[in-house]
């Protein structure tokens, strides 16, 4: 199938926008592999998720998003797969997976900025969740 024709359910655009977040500096670190898996563990969001199949979801992302138009294909499948009064949630799930390893790279906040235009999530919500990201995740 191709990823024009790919459709996902609303819990695997949620895990493809955390995975996406998390590989935007090429690199998975650990905080935020495990900030996902907590995320698809605990909140309510994730109810009637089997947790097994996280890894293959992940996986599926990887896959769609490595063709060159892929993260463009990839932003609108997830879009086409959020109802409206659920993309803010991404957002803020997109914004907890950069924020939990206590730093932004410019990959990151690009990779931010590219999902809140994707998903229409206006810049004033988005600068409030972004901030309660960052006050979830400060350290002493």
């Amino acid at each position: 199938m191709n990823n024009a024709a790919k459709t996902i359910g609303p819990h695997a655009a949620l895990i493809y926008l955390m995975v996406m977040v998390s590989a935007s500096d090429r690199e998975m670190k650990s905080p935020e592999l495990r900030r996902i898996g907590d995320a698809v563990r605990l909140l309510p969001i994730f109810a009637g998720f089997d947790l097994e199949r996280l890894p293959d979801t992940a996986k599926e992302c990887a896959v769609m998003i490595s063709p060159e138009d892929g993260l463009e294909r990839t932003l609108a499948v997830i879009k086409a797969a959020l109802p409206e009064r659920l993309r803010e949630t991404a957002y803020a799930l997109a914004c907890d997976i950069a924020a939990a390893d206590g730093k932004l790279p410019h990959t990151e906040l690009r990779m931010l900025d590219l999902i809140r235009q994707r998903l229409g999530v206006e810049r004033l919500t988005a600068a409030a969740i972004e901030r309660a990201a960052h006050a979830r995740y400060a350290v002493l």
